[in-house]
């Protein structure tokens, strides 16, 4: 049984550790409001990207369109771009995304295709490494980036673009999770290399109805620039949401963990009454019983 200074100094230190983690939460839902406000803002242009794409690919030639769109007509060599965060202690967040990559590359290695992981983020590798550490080709870190900016998504894409220029891969997926809410981010996989585009014939925003539109220079040269530009925007869209999915999660793991923590001293100050009542009942009988015997 432990003395009252054991649970004394036990009961010290969870309440030392239950205001780091308030501290945590605090700081968590600072940050989140920020990162949510990018991420939600990035949505609509990723969208509409899209939709442009898939305009201008209507419009443009057949002949010689660009492998970013059609792909290099194998489908052999994948590559996974895993976003996951620099640190832990938010939950689920990063395991999550890990777990969907894992499953897919378990997938594509069970079907004889050759896999090829490019991580960013170091829980990422970290999550990986067990399984598929043979596989993982590069990682990137991002942890002395204390602000998210499209300079850091494009450096990501020019890489990977090099890679495919080389003829390093066929297929590109990028792993993310996407924002839902504080206590909800779904991890999500998009096919970047070839580009998955909707099904549209339409290039103007909603509600505007159908309009021509005439492109300068021909459809062709902008749709093989915006392709390029696709990749980047893709890759800032994904750490954008990472962002605010990571904030979130780490908002409710701290929250859960403060609330833990408060329920682990209230049972531990029960336990040093108890030991502490029952130190003094000792000592009164002790007290009671030599002076009887005198």
């Amino acid at each position: 049984m432990p003395s009252l200074k054991d649970l004394r100094n036990r009961i010290a230190s969870v309440k030392a550790t239950r205001k780091i983690t308030k501290a945590m939460q605090m700081v968590a839902a600072a940050k989140l409001r920020r990162a949510q406000e990018a991420a939600t803002a990035a949505r609509p242009y990723a969208e509409r990207m899209d939709g442009v794409l898939a305009a201008l690919n209507q419009r443009a030639s057949r002949e010689g369109a660009s492998p970013l769109l059609v792909g290099t007509g194998r489908d052999q060599t994948h590559l996974l771009i895993v976003l996951t965060a620099e640190r832990g202690l938010c939950g689920g967040f990063n395991s999550n995304i890990a777990k969907l990559a894992r499953a897919d590359a378990q997938k594509l290695l069970a079907a004889g295709k050759t896999v090829k992981i490019l991580t960013v983020g170091r829980k990422g590798a970290d999550n990986l490494r067990r399984d598929l550490g043979r596989n993982i080709i590069e990682r990137l870190d991002l942890r002395g980036v204390r602000q998210i900016g499209f300079s850091n998504a494009e450096d990501v894409a020019n890489k990977v673009l090099a890679m495919f220029e080389a003829g390093e891969f066929d297929v590109a997926t990028l792993y993310f999770s996407e924002f839902k809410s504080v206590i909800a981010q779904k991890p999500t996989a998009l096919q970047l290399i070839p580009a998955k585009l909707p099904e549209t014939t339409d290039a103007a925003p909603a509600g505007t109805g159908q309009s021509v539109v005439d492109y300068e220079p021909d459809e062709d040269a902008i749709l093989g620039y915006l392709l390029t530009r696709n990749v980047s925007t893709q890759i800032f869209r994904g750490l954008l949401e990472n962002a605010a999915s990571e904030q979130g999660a780490r908002m409710s793991a701290m929250d859960s963990a403060t609330r833990n923590a408060g329920e682990m001293i209230n049972k531990l100050t029960v336990k040093y009454n108890r030991q502490r009542q029952a130190n003094i009942t000792k000592e009164l009988i002790e007290i009671i019983s030599g002076a009887e015997a005198l």
